[in-house]
């Protein structure tokens, strides 16, 4: 039984986007998400669409990985779309089913709120597709480093952050070999009903745990070994330097903000 976790995985190419300075690239991303979660119509629906469209054209990133990458959420967006389709009952009725009714406001939900999280997801996805976890861990320690300045553990945050990136693919080694010893041994994930299928998890979450807790104190002792210190004067093999492309790459995404804003 394999686990194939596609999210977070870079996926290298020579594109805009990826030469995008990963700092520039992470401010315009959270802008353009908070902008994209604020669409309330089809006009601004469709300039978030045609947008999403413009960057993962430029980021040059295949549509399959991309979308292999949103599958495992697909589940999500088709129940929200379904629990707007028949709890939101503002609107025309359109059709009844027992004391469930369609509505048009419940079919403008379940467009407009799926379509929207969709887009966030593949803007969101096309970050960590076009950025390296290198290059992530460097950026959050350059934007959080002023949160030092007034005693918070700004470059330890950092680190935290682009240590739970490095060990996603870890951790779903560990759960898909957890998972295999325990087939060996009788277990049956797809037998029986929900119930039986939850307490069947029951071992492989607690070997996991057990397993993350290894991972931990091994990474803790290697970096006591090493004399890490935080960020104190530390400083970076590769220096962050924004240039003109960054430069556009934010006046378009503010433009971008712009144009939804006028069109609502």
């Amino acid at each position: 039984m394999a686990l194939r976790i596609e999210i977070g995985q870079y996926y290298a190419a020579d594109s805009p986007v990826h030469a995008l300075d990963a700092r520039a690239k992470l401010c315009c991303a959270l802008s353009a998400l908070v902008a994209v979660f604020c669409v309330s119509n089809g006009a601004q629906l469709a300039a978030a669409a045609a947008f999403t469209l413009v960057v993962l054209l430029a980021a040059r990133v295949p549509g399959g990985r991309v979308l292999a990458s949103v599958r495992p959420l697909v589940v999500f967006l088709a129940v929200l779309s379904v629990f707007n389709l028949f709890f939101v009952q503002s609107g025309d009725v359109l059709a009844s089913l027992g004391p469930l009714a369609i509505t048009t406001g419940g079919v403008r939900s379940a467009i407009l709120y799926t379509a929207r999280f969709a887009l966030a997801l593949v803007l969101g996805s096309l970050i960590l597709l076009t950025t390296t976890p290198t290059q992530l861990a460097d950026a959050f320690d350059s934007l959080l480093s002023p949160l030092s300045r007034v005693g918070l553990p700004g470059h330890e945050i950092a680190m935290v952050l682009s240590l739970m990136l490095r060990f996603i693919p870890t951790i779903a080694d560990e759960a898909s070999a957890i998972m295999d010893a325990q087939a060996l041994r009788g277990g049956a994930f797809d037998e029986g009903g929900p119930a039986r299928r939850v307490r069947s998890l029951v071992p492989v979450v607690v070997a996991l745990l057990a397993s993350c807790l290894r991972h931990a104190d091994g990474l803790a002792r290697a970096l006591d070994a090493r004399c890490y210190e935080g960020g104190a004067g530390r400083t970076h093999y590769h220096e962050q330097r924004l240039t003109p492309r960054d430069a556009l790459a934010a006046a378009l995404t503010a433009a971008f903000i712009l144009t939804l804003a006028l069109l609502g």
